[in-house]
């Protein structure tokens, strides 16, 4: 070992490795200056660090080669010698790095919103789930299949699926998606893969579920969404009396399984969908309530209301029933009763759900949401409302309905990119709810930002087809463009019926016919100006008609039209947002007058 140790010192072969790592360090430093200030790629700056290793073993052996030889100098021929292998080295390297994608470039392709999106049915403009990075903690419920060979039974089924995405949504850190989207791969053929990827989630649980006479019968599975490896399977053979009890063990393995904890402080109260009696009656037909109220039709929303009162009947203090049928109610008076005297009805039979919810239980999430949602569209109390939705968020941080309904708040009082961001977040644990894209449409439309908002309303119309409002935004997405041929087309394919008029009415007005535009719009005076004022303002606002403009507004407060609440990003009406009438008519409405929406031109 000495005599090692003494031609080590000879050769000074320490020196030029110490002098050759400060070289180096030296020249990294003013490298990374040099990066910052032009932009470098991370590929070669990484090269050059790996290149200056090479050069190390390079410089270590040539002091031991003069050292042998008795002597330090380097010749002219050897430097050129080292700087050639130093450049055929850094060469290899960097067509290396070229070729080999870093982690950060694979990151960015899946956080950027620019980003290619593996599923070609949900675009990057729509902002699922696709475009955030899969976390670890990730899971989506199926429906449960029904193997009961009773199609009555479905409710059952999708009660107990219901009831497992309720329950793991409270669990800190593990984003879990809702219902509308998970429930959209009912019966899919798709491979495990492309709906954890479709849904952005690294796992699925799935199974199915018998009911035989007093007897239930349920298989459940946590798969790997990435390779289709079970993670953790079990069946049960339980009485049906013991079906809470029996969800509740499901839930505490998956959550084991993911190594997920409860929600802790900061607010959040566990929620439930569960009767507070345990009836499993009243549990049923709350879900047969929620099945028809996602039918987003009219007909839907009364079959609804039938099942909710039925829950109710079989145990009054079920506070989500009344909840739920206050958030029904209210979109029955917002969006398809146009009857004055109806519409009246509809809003007086949500306050009176809603407040019964509250007073049944001051900590349901869903009761502060369907509240917020009254005070935002009929009550003009934005403050309100704002509390409201803060507080259901904060009971539920877990719930993407909350956020949605906060960001809905956000809006409303102006903060519109605030409301969009928070939105985008939302729709992370809901990719394929189709009423939230819908809203982020509106949104984006209103920011100014037409191709995205237009691949929003594109999105809610996949999801649904039949719905009338995309259809309509996107007619009037059109109109902010100033192409009246292109309005018009998108405006005929609404589905009939007043969002169809409304369209129609509103393309028409950046056409040529006047005649043709002025009969639309005595059209929907005549047929819908008991229930629509708003729609007719708006109307009267891309005919550069001031005047009537703010004589509807003021109709529809009178009327207590849902529609204001659009007032601070709704392009159409912010054309006039500098008129003095415009700051008078946010104060009697109780709304600022900034907003960072932009007016059409």
């Amino acid at each position: 070992m000495n005599d090692f140790l003494q031609r080590l010192k000879q050769r000074k072969l320490v020196q030029w490795a110490v002098a050759y790592v400060a070289f180096a360090f030296a020249l990294l430093q003013g490298m990374d200056v040099v990066a910052h200030q032009f932009g470098w790629p991370d590929g070669l700056q990484r090269g050059i660090t790996l290149v200056l290793v090479i050069g190390f073993c390079v410089a270590v052996v040539l002091a031991w080669y003069h050292g042998e030889r008795g002597a330090q100098k380097v010749s002219g021929t050897e430097i050129m010698i080292l700087a050639l292998l130093l450049a055929i080295g850094g060469g290899l390297l960097w067509q290396f790095e070229r070729m080999t994608p870093s982690t950060s470039s694979q990151y960015a392709a899946i956080s950027s919103p620019n980003a290619a999106q593996p599923n070609p049915g949900i675009t990057t403009t729509n902002v699922s789930a696709q475009a955030i990075a899969i976390p670890a903690k990730s899971v989506a419920v199926l429906p449960l299949a029904n193997e009961s060979g009773d199609k009555d039974q479905q409710y059952f089924s999708d009660g107990l699926s219901e009831d497992l995405i309720t329950a793991l949504s409270q669990f800190s850190g593990l984003k879990v998606i809702n219902r509308d989207s998970s429930f959209q791969f009912r019966d899919s053929k798709d491979s495990v893969q492309a709906i954890g990827e479709k849904l952005g989630v690294a796992h699925l649980l799935e199974g199915s579920v018998q009911r035989l006479g007093d007897e239930v019968r349920i298989s459940a599975e946590l798969v790997n969404a990435a390779d289709g490896s079970t993670l953790w399977s079990q069946h049960y053979d339980r009485p049906y009396k013991d079906l809470f009890a029996l969800q509740d063990d499901i839930t505490k393995a998956v959550a084991n399984a993911l190594k997920a904890k409860l929600l802790e402080g900061g607010g959040a109260v566990v929620q439930s969908d569960r009767p507070p009696s345990g009836d499993l009656a009243a549990y049923t037909a709350y879900q047969r309530g929620v099945a028809y109220a996602s039918l987003e039709t009219a007909a839907g929303q009364h079959q609804a209301l039938a099942q909710f009162d039925q829950a109710i009947r079989l145990d009054p203090r079920y506070a989500l029933a009344y909840a739920a049928s206050s958030v029904v109610w209210g979109g029955l008076a917002a969006t398809f009763d146009t009857d004055a005297v109806a519409v009246r009805n509809d809003i007086a039979q949500a306050r009176a759900a809603a407040n019964m919810a509250l007073q049944l239980d001051p900590d349901l999430a869903a009761a502060h949401g369907a509240l917020a949602g009254l005070m935002r569209a009929f009550d003009f109390n934005w403050t309100g409302a704002l509390a409201e939705s803060q507080r259901a968020v904060e009971l539920a941080p877990g719930d993407s309905g909350a956020k949605f309904g906060l960001a809905a708040t956000q809006a409303r009082l102006g903060h519109v990119a605030s409301a969009v961001k928070l939105e985008r977040q939302a729709l992370a644990s809901a990719p394929l709810n189709t009423t939230a894209y819908f809203g982020l449409g509106r949104k984006l439309a209103g920011l100014g930002q037409l191709d995205e908002a237009e691949s929003a309303l594109r999105q809610s119309i996949k999801l649904t087809p039949g719905a009338s409002r995309p259809h309509a935004y996107l007619a009037m997405i059109e109109v902010l463009r100033g192409d009246s041929v292109a309005a018009l087309s998108a405006a005929q394919k609404t589905p009939p019926g007043y969002w169809h008029d409304f369209a129609v009415a509103l393309a028409l007005q950046v056409g040529t016919d006047r005649t043709a535009a002025d009969t639309a719009l005595k059209n929907m005076i005549d047929k819908y100006s008991s229930t629509t004022a708003y729609q007719i303002a708006e109307i009267y606002a891309v005919r550069k008609d001031p005047d009537n403009t703010f004589k509807w507004l003021d109709r529809a407060v009178a009327d207590r039209d849902a529609g204001v609440e659009l007032l601070l990003f709704d392009p159409l009406i912010l054309r006039y947002q500098h008129d003095p009438r415009f700051a008078v008519f946010c104060k009697k409405v109780g709304l600022p007058t900034t907003t960072d929406a932009k007016a059409m031109p």
